[in-house]
C-alpha cells in the first residue's frame, strides 16, 4: 500500500513518521515545492528504521508528481499554516489555489486514490476538492474531526484524571474555533457517561477548551500544532488502508444528512477501504441540532467566501 503526503512541513512529516513506525503502509512519498526539503525529511525518517524497527520505504521529491503514481491514499497538508491571531478563514484565498492544483496533479498519476484533506480552512478545502475534482464523495475526506476529537478526549481525561484511552468522545460540526461541537452528552469513561463524574460546569469548560485547542497551541508554539494533527491523519489513513471500519468524525459532503445539503462538515463516519463507507446518525437532541445548524451557517459563509475568491 502506498501513501503520498503533499507538504513535508511539520504535519506532513509527522504523519509520514507515524505511518512508518506503525507499519501502516509499505511505501510513503513526501512531496514539497521547496528544493530538497521532502528528500531531507524522508532521509531523516528512514535513518530511524534500524532503531525503531520499521520496514516502510519513505522517499521524498521536490514537486515531481510522477513519484506519487499508484498511491492508494493522498494526504494534502500543503498551504500556509496559521500564525498567532490568524483565523482559519483568513487562509481561504491563499490555500484554495494550492489545494486545487495539488488535487489535479495527484489524480493525474493516482486516479483511484482516496484524498484526505488537512489544509485549512479544512471544511472549505474539502468542499473545494470535491467540487474541483468531481470525485464521488466517499473519496474526499476532511480530517479535522479526528483531531478535534482527540483534543476533546485529552481534555476529558485531564478533568477526570483518568487515562485518555479509557475515554470516548467525539466532536462534530465545522473545524473552527467557534463552529466545532464537542458532544459532552455522549462522552463516556469506560462505558459510563462522563456526566456521572464531572459537573456541568466542568464539562462546559472541557468543551470550551476543546474548541480553542488549536488556537491555544498556536499561541504557545507560534505556529500550528503538528504532533496530534500528524498522528490523527495517520489514524485515519490506517482505517482506510487496513479496512478497519472505525467510526471517526470526518468532514464529508452532506446530502440531507443532519438536515444539511451541499456542504462539507464533520460528522461520524465509518472509514474503510472505500473511504467514507457510511455516515452515522447519532440522533442529536434539540440543542445539539441548533448548534449544528449554526455551525453549518458559518461553514457556508466560508464556502461563499471561497466562491468569491475563485470567481
Amino acid at each position: 500500500m502506498k501513501v503520498t503526503i503533499v507538504g513535508a512541513g511539520n504535519v506532513g512529516a509527522t504523519c509520514a513518521d507515524v505511518i512508518s513506525y506503525r507499519g501502516i503502509a509499505s511505501e510513503v512519498v513526501l512531496l514539497d515545492i521547496k528544493e530538497g526539503f521532502a528528500e531531507g525529511k524522508a532521509m531523516d525518517i528512514m535513518q530511524c528504521a534500524t532503531t525503531t524497527g520499521f520496514n516502510t520505504r519513505v522517499s521524498g521529491s521536490t514537486n515531481d508528481y510522477s513519484k506519487t503514481a499508484g498511491s492508494n491514499v493522498v494526504v494534502i497538508t500543503s498551504g500556509i499554516p496559521r500564525k498567532p491571531g490568524m483565523t482559519r478563514e483568513e487562509l481561504i484565498g491563499i490555500n484554495a489555489g494550492i489545494v486545487k492544483s495539488v488535487a489535479d496533479n495527484v489524480l493525474q498519476h493516482s486516479p483511484d486514490a482516496i484524498i484526505v484533506v488537512v489544509s485549512n480552512p479544512m471544511d472549505t478545502m474539502t468542499y473545494l476538492t470535491l467540487k474541483a475534482t468531481g470525485l464521488p464523495k466517499n473519496r474526499i475526506i476532511g480530517m479535522g474531526g479526528a483531531l478535534d476529537s482527540s483534543r476533546f478526549k485529552y481534555y476529558l481525561s485531564t478533568a477526570l484524571n483518568k487515562p485518555a484511552n479509557d475515554v470516548q468522545g467525539m466532536v462534530i460540526g465545522g473545524h473552527g474555533d467557534t463552529t466545532m461541537i464537542p458532544l459532552t452528552r455522549l462522552a463516556s469513561y469506560n462505558g459510563a457517561p462522563v456526566s456521572q463524574f464531572l459537573s456541568q460546569e466542568v464539562l462546559d469548560k472541557v468543551a470550551a477548551d476543546t474548541m480553542v485547542g488549536g488556537a491555544t497551541l498556536t499561541g504557545l508554539l507560534g505556529t500550528s500544532a503538528w504532533y496530534a494533527p500528524g498522528a490523527s491523519v495517520a489514524y485515519l489513513v490506517d482505517s482506510i488502508l487496513n479496512d478497519q471500519k472505525k467510526m471517526i468524525p470526518c468532514s464529508v459532503m452532506l446530502d440531507g444528512e443532519y438536515g444539511q445539503n451541499d456542504i462539507c462538515m464533520g460528522v461520524p463516519c465509518i472509514i474503510g477501504k472505500n473511504g467514507i463507507e457510511e455516515i452515522v446518525d447519532v440522533q442529536l437532541n434539540d440543542k445539539e441540532k441548533e448548534l449544528f445548524s449554526k455551525s453549518a451557517d458559518a461553514v457556508r459563509s466560508m464556502n461563499d467566501a471561497l466562491k468569491s475568491v475563485l470567481a
